[in-house]
């Protein structure tokens, strides 16, 4: 009987222990709840009991290709448009072959102490082309043998405050994505296809930013300070954004928006020595208007837009639908040393149009096509007007990115490391204005496992450049892409181009700026390679 006594007791002890942990459990889960935290932003879930978590994308490809820089002070790493003034050209009596390798590791603390409603996050980025350099100190290089490469690059150093339920407070250095959902708790391939999908606005930037996530509705409101100069100065340049968007139905969405760019910053600043600003070699780069204006300027630049988005996860029908309108208005002053004066006023608007229909089992059997245009100024600011697009490329090297649409050549493409080059970097098109589209059809031969592409792409100027035509050229492509385990994959690529008769444009017998200074036409561009991809977490 004593020995039951003592059984009974240890049996009620243990039930008793179990029930109280289960009651912290659920008292933890519904205080995560009670902040409308997703899973994937926390350690996993509450069970697993974890502060710190890690991922990291890692990507590895082989490059066949016959563009290259014709300068050798590029031949690491090249950004810009592709026969711009960084040197970026094509051949027919040679070809580039290399592998590269990139890898961005994320950081994410999440104190118990807090209750979830404080992350800290930190991503980094660590990029080389395999055997280019070894012993030194700069990004995009180290790993030639010995390796020991000082390299790695800051991409985020942020902090989340979660004051309240569907609140949150970023501070630091952030994404700087011109969509309407949070790009920590985004999928990306969403953000590529909604809102203004990062054609104006896709980098990281430095400021504060607060936003609501509601069931019916989203806002946001940022600061974000792109570059400070000298402290003592009012020489600043400042981003200021303001957004929201409303579920109309389980379908569609519609949203609108206020950016605005305060430059002071004269130039001063940007990417090395390149600069940056309406009138800097960056801007050229990039593929950029450049402003023929006093170095000496003050800008005032404001993009009044609206977006719209039907079925964007794909889940609900099988058709889908986003676009976006986009006004560019402002004025710009500048001073030859008689004081300020009107340089140019500021107006033009872009347009964007994509629709895909899913016809299979999967999200990838769709067929899809992709309208953008962009309003061009034949004569600069002569006129002291400027009818076409600026973007973020005007400050940042790239600071626009828009590579969702299937392409690889005209357009840019995301499989990239340390070589983004695509003829049209920039939607304003050297300011020569846009006309295009995309057109793709992707189906699973096996289910969520093997994967194939096939697409084309086409782009006319709004205007035309002096001794050239309107025609950009046109593309095709393909892809088949294997799937290894969970976000794993191993991809081959092919794209090759028909430059159009906007490349036989010469200002004079010494060539053309859309030609890279060159007095001859350019070769058509081509490009293959194989991928591996994995995001690990």
């Amino acid at each position: 009987m004593k020995k039951l006594s003592l059984l009974l007791l240890l049996v009620t002890i243990i039930w008793t222990g179990r029930l109280a942990a289960q009651e912290k459990v659920e008292e933890k889960s519904e205080t995560v709840n009670k902040f409308n935290l997703q899973t994937y932003d926390l350690p996993y879930n509450v069970r697993s009991n974890k502060e710190f978590q890690f991922l990291a994308f890692f990507i590895t490809q082989g490059v066949t290709t016959n563009t290259y820089p014709k300068a050798s002070l590029f031949n690491g790493q090249l950004v810009g448009r592709l026969f711009g003034p960084n040197s970026a050209s094509t051949a027919d009596t040679c070809t580039s072959q290399y592998f590269e390798q990139r890898i961005l590791p994320f950081f994410i603390y999440q104190p118990k102490l807090f209750n979830g409603r404080a992350i800290l996050r930190a991503s980094f980025e660590i990029d080389w082309t395999w055997g280019d350099q070894a012993y030194g100190v700069s990004g995009n290089k180290g790993s030639a043998i010995s390796a020991d490469q000082v390299n790695i690059q800051t991409q985020n150093v942020e902090l989340e405050l979660i004051p309240a339920k569907n609140w949150a407070v970023n501070l630091g250095l952030q994404r700087m994505f011109d969509t309407p959902y949070n790009p920590y708790r985004t999928v990306f391939d969403k953000m590529l296809t909604t809102g203004y999908r990062l054609a104006y606005w896709g980098t990281d930037g430095v400021g504060v930013s607060a936003r609501y996530d509601g069931d019916f509705q989203k806002a946001k409101v940022g600061y974000y300070l792109l570059y400070e100069n000298n402290t003592e100065l009012n020489d600043d340049v400042s981003l200021f954004e303001l957004s929201y968007q409303r579920k109309l139905n389980m379908s569609w969405n519609l949203g609108g928006s206020i950016y605005y760019v305060r430059d002071r910053g004269k130039g001063q600043g940007g990417v090395s020595v390149f600069g940056e600003g309406l009138n800097s070699v960056l801007a050229a780069y990039n593929g950029s208007f450049v402003f023929d204006i006093a170095k000496d300027y003050k800008a005032d630049i404001i993009w009044l837009g609206a977006n719209f988005s039907r079925n964007a996860d794909f889940l609900h029908d099988p058709l889908q639908l986003t676009g976006f309108v986009n006004f560019n208005l402002g004025s710009v002053r500048d001073n030859d040393g008689s004081g300020y004066k009107k340089a140019a006023d500021i107006g033009g608007v872009a347009a964007n149009l994509r629709a895909a229909y899913r016809y299979g089992t999967t999200v990838n059997d769709y067929v899809s096509a992709d309208f953008i245009f962009a309003q061009g100024d034949g004569n600069g600011i002569t006129d002291k007007k400027y009818t076409g697009i600026i973007t973020g490329n005007t400050w940042g090297m790239p600071a626009s990115i828009f590579i969702g649409t299937g392409a690889y050549l005209l357009f840019p493409h995301g499989n990239v490391v340390n070589r983004f080059t695509p003829v049209v970097s920039d939607i304003s098109n050297m300011g020569y204005g846009l006309l295009g589209g995309t057109v793709n059809l992707t189906h699973d031969f096996i289910p969520h496992k093997l994967n194939g592409k096939v697409g084309g792409a086409m782009a006319f100027s709004h205007a035309k450049p002096q001794g050239g035509g309107r025609f950009l050229g046109n593309e095709i492509n393909a892809s088949v892409s294997y799937t290894l385990g969970p976000f794993m994959s191993l991809e081959i690529h092919g794209a090759y181009m028909w430059l159009g008769d906007f490349f036989d444009s010469q200002d004079d017998s010494h060539g053309s700026a859309i030609n890279g200074g060159s007095a001859e036409r350019p070769v058509n561009p081509f490009t293959a390679f194989i991928v591996y991809k994995w995001l690990m977490f």
